[in-house]
């Protein structure tokens, strides 16, 4: 006679079930007296038969047979009231519905083999199988299958917490042929020991949608981990016909392992920002890091999603968005266009989408300068216009502009711009700023340095990084005010903390060379900076105090048309009073809010009164030329 712990029919036999529930049941009198015992195990007995997903879980966790009608035995009993009810019976009240080990040896053999079975085998290494009640004594403990495979098992979609199955329709994204196409290149080569990949992305959603076709080309699906690996996961993943995707964040430096998958022996997918590493089992796991498509296949991404091919090609061509962003912004501008009552889709609806981060945004690491800048706005000498326009050029045309270059130049190219405006305080480097990001039609956020700066060693770095990637992947021109304070000069080393400091300065160095958006620079000198990184950078403006020209035309532009000042007072404002644009626009308010009071237009008395106001905050007299005109008026 063939024992049943090597019966291979015991796996897939629902007579095997038959056989033993009468067997155990033959010993116990007071079951056998039942009238109703036959229809119970008949029933107990069909109910265990295997599905094809229970099928081919035995098959690819190669279990024994003892283990596959224990692990069918116990996941039957948790929507089976019959097997719930006869197991009970067989065991008594105190044990409850759940079989025991000790059960299960009646059932098939003296419980040392049994032990050995079911807690040596592969069902218990990976969580198939489960023993509750360690207090109890060992063949009082009973046998449990994790409900999410029990689910599964059933042909049902329940995953574990912090994990969730499939793409879920709201983060779609529409992959660029050219990504498409590598994911398939990329899924032919995770076999073997080779068979884990890091997935690059700033997108989260983008990077879901690639590890899903990834995933696909293996006739699988993508389970999204983003807590810690649940009890019986391999199970779980192998029943639903699923790959690993765990979801990390990491900062720079960090290194991060992946957990052991007992007996997993498929592809394992990590996703992630542009930092740090990942490793399994001690080894550096290759990374694929996304591109941003070419200008064509961000038209073909915006038509899909905007369904305006004017505006599609625009976007296109002038936008360096990836397709999570554009899927994103897609989505935001429908909102737009719903909240507004509109039919046709504007660089304005793009725009008011762009201040819409995917995921956590900045972080409070950054706030948004949503102030308009239109051209006239900016008063500056015509040197530094030149500059200026030829800077907004540079932003402008950053994608593929070294393609027709040389080797050499192709080889260190990047497509981010990194400009420095240097000038004293006052003379317009913040508007410039404004102006810059309002003629690209994108967003600007002057950079929090108390927020991402930190006592704590490896937190400026990581704030930092964070802020980068953000920024890179939404394409937002990031401003640092007082640029100074984190990208000064090295210090000589005289204690750690000197060290810690160069350290954190040559991360920062390093980092915004490999910037790919757009951030600007502030600060009073340049002689601050390091010559390191002043060597980083595209493009240092010098923000002159502006002329009695350029003075006149700031008068002009702040003063608007409400004004009775005759033209000879205005040449007079701007050929006397030496100041800059900041101070100019602190006058103008003041006087407006004293001639609002009065109920008329700003007259030259108003202006000397703010002048005054002024020059005293400044610490400095009135100008000789205009203190006769200010006793005049007192």
């Amino acid at each position: 006679m063939v024992s049943p712990l090597r019966d291979p029919e015991i796996v897939s036999s629902a007579a095997a079930m038959r056989r033993a529930l009468r067997a155990i049941c033959g010993k116990t009198p007071e079951l056998a007296r039942r009238p109703e015992l036959e229809l119970i195990v008949d029933d107990a007995a069909g109910a265990t038969d295997d599905s094809p997903a229970f099928r081919s879980l035995v098959q690819q966790l190669d279990l024994s047979p003892i283990e596959a009608h224990a692990v069918a035995l116990a996941a039957a009993v948790e929507h089976e009231p019959a097997i719930a009810q006869l197991v009970g019976a067989l065991q008594g009240s105190s044990s409850g519905t759940r079989p025991t080990l000790g059960l299960v040896a009646a059932m098939y053999g003296s419980l040392g083999p049994v032990i050995d079975t079911l807690l040596g085998g592969a069902a218990h290494e990976v969580g198939l199988l489960t023993l509750l009640d360690p207090q109890l004594p060992l063949v009082e403990r009973r046998l449990a299958v994790p409900f999410h495979v029990v689910m599964a098992l059933r042909g049902h979609d329940i995953a574990p917490a912090g994990i969730a199955s499939g793409v879920p329709p709201r983060l779609s994204v529409a992959l660029p042929r050219s990504v498409a196409l590598e994911a398939g290149r990329q899924a032919r080569a995770l076999v073997g020991n080779e068979r884990a990949l890091v997935i690059r992305s700033g997108s989260r959603a983008e990077a879901k949608a690639i590890a899903q076709k990834l995933a696909e080309a293996g006739g699988r699906r993508a389970a999204f981990i983003e807590g810690d690996v649940a009890s019986g996961i391999t199970p779980w993943l192998l029943a639903r016909r699923l790959v690993p995707v765990f979801c990390k964040e990491l900062g720079p430096g960090e290194r991060w392992g992946i957990p052991p998958l007992p007996r997993w022996s498929g592809p394992v997918l990590v996703i992630t920002g542009h930092e740090g590493t990942v490793a399994w089992d001690g080894t550096l796991v290759p990374s694929w890091s996304i591109p941003i498509p070419s200008p064509g296949e961000r038209i073909d991404l915006w038509r899909l999603a905007l369904g305006d091919t004017e505006l599609a090609s625009s976007l296109g061509r002038h936008h360096r968005h990836g397709a999570g962003r554009i899927a994103q912004l897609g989505r935001g501008i429908r909102h737009q266009l719903r909240l507004d009552g509109d039919e046709q889709v504007t660089h304005r609806h793009v725009l008011s989408a762009a201040w819409t981060s995917e995921g956590a945004g900045l972080g409070g690491l950054a706030e948004p300068v949503r102030d308009q800048v239109p051209d006239g706005a900016l008063v500056v000498g015509e040197i530094l216009r030149r500059e200026l326009d030829l800077l907004l050029l540079r932003c402008r045309s950053r994608d593929g502009v070294s393609a027709d270059l040389g080797v050499t130049a192709r080889a260190r190219h990047r497509p981010g711009v990194r400009a420095l405006f240097v000038g004293p305080s006052g003379t317009g480097k913040t508007l410039a700023a404004g102006w810059l990001a309002t003629s690209l039609g994108v967003p600007l956020y002057r950079v929090d340095l108390s927020a991402v700066t930190s006592k704590y060693i490896g937190e400026t770095e990581k704030n930092l990084a964070q802020l980068l990637s953000q920024a890179e992947h939404e394409e937002i021109v990031l401003l640092f005010d007082e640029a100074d304070a984190m990208f000064g000069k090295r210090t000589e080393v005289k204690e750690a903390n000197d060290r810690f400091a160069n350290a954190q300065t040559n991360f920062l160095l390093q980092r915004i060379e490999s910037f790919d958006g757009i951030a600007i620079l502030t600060s009073n000198s340049r002689s601050r900076f390091d010559t390191a990184f002043t060597r980083r950078l595209d493009a240092i403006l010098e923000f002159p105090l502006p002329g009695p020209d350029e003075r006149r035309e700031l008068w002009l532009s702040h003063l608007g048309a409400a004004h009775a000042l005759a033209p000879g007072d205005i040449n007079r404002l701007a050929a006397v009073a030496d100041l800059c644009g900041g101070h100019v626009r602190n006058v103008v308010v003041t006087a407006a809010v004293q001639a609002r009071s009065a109920g008329r237009r700003i007259e030259l008395a108003d202006i000397l009164v703010g002048l005054t106001s002024e020059y005293r905050k400044l610490g400095r007299s009135l100008p000789s030329g205009l203190r006769a005109h200010e006793a005049k008026h007192r």
